[in-house]
């Protein structure tokens, strides 16, 4: 699906900027960082559906920057790379999003050390979506 799509079928929408909703989603989605980072290791299945929610969280943060509600999370991949123009981090929020379904879906298994290598993965990618926050928009971490 491309942005295009995702507009046709209104699941992205145009939405007016509301900088008071997307401050308390990011506390929301620090909150849950913080909760993801005192997981023991054991717990990656946890640690790693955490993450998730700290990805697509933040990436809301910055569909609503940009004047949109995505309604799905299939369409966050094609904002990326489409609207912001940053391909790789719509690869890799695929690549998670992916993953993530097929465990929380399908009853896919992973292995600890591939749940550790993956939310590692998910951090870099989280830090790089904070980085474009505050790049993008001027807006300091909280």
């Amino acid at each position: 699906m491309d942005w295009a799509d995702c507009k046709k079928i209104r699941v992205a929408k145009p939405t007016k900027q509301d900088s008071n909703k997307t401050a308390s989603i990011k506390e929301i989605a620090e909150s849950k960082m913080k909760a993801a980072n005192a997981l023991a290791e054991e717990h990656y299945y946890a640690k790693l559906s955490l993450l998730y929610d700290v990805l697509r969280e933040l990436l809301e943060c910055l569909a609503l920057m940009n004047g949109f509600k995505i309604y799905n999370h299939e369409c966050y991949v094609p904002f990326l790379k489409e609207v912001l123009n940053e391909s790789s981090l719509g690869d890799d929020f695929d690549k998670f999003r992916i993953l993530r379904n097929g465990m929380n879906y399908y009853g896919k298994k992973i292995t600890q050390e591939e749940g550790a290598e993956v939310a590692r993965q998910m951090k870099e990618v989280i830090v790089n979506i904070e980085v474009l926050i505050e790049t993008c928009y001027g807006e300091s971490k909280k």
